[in-house]
């Protein structure tokens, strides 16, 4: 619920000031002069690629999020068998040990969804972000029935 609240803050932040920098860039096309033309349309083009980028996002998200809840409606979410530090963050040789295994079960069935997801999330108990959101794109790929790339 943390992550949700976090995530809807940030997203009405950056549409308040992706409202506020295009306010901005239609004052100066306003100004009808070829410089503030010219810098207004280039002030436009920043919220138009942020509004684009928070979108799909976004969807990424909500994807994620429906294959857990389908994962987890068939029990077979990804049990945490690792081991946390005194200080409660994820014990780096544990996240390793499961991240093995996940492996391995994807290597088996490299056309499931399901372990594509759990191999997300062990690159994300590992802590290697960019090796997660491509092995979830995956998972969401191959549930949907869409071609997949290669990871």
């Amino acid at each position: 619920m943390r992550a949700k609240l976090s995530y809807a803050l940030t997203a009405a932040v950056l549409v308040f000031y992706f409202v506020l920098v295009g306010s901005r860039g239609v004052m100066l096309i306003q100004s009808g002069t070829l410089v503030t033309v010219t810098f207004g349309v280039a002030v436009l083009i920043l919220p138009v690629i942020g509004v684009w980028f928070l979108w799909k996002n976004t969807q990424f998200v909500r994807r994620a999020n429906a294959l857990a809840a389908e994962l987890d409606a068939e029990g077979g979410l990804p049990v945490d068998e690792l081991q946390r530090t005194p200080g409660g963050r994820i014990d780096r040789d544990s996240a390793d040990e499961v991240f093995s295994k996940r492996k391995a079960e994807t290597e088996a069935a490299p056309d499931d969804w399901r372990s594509w997801f759990r191999l997300a999330v062990a690159y994300h108990d590992a802590r290697d972000t960019p090796r997660a959101r491509k092995a979830m794109q995956r998972a969401i790929a191959l549930h949907d029935g869409r071609p997949v790339q290669q990871l």
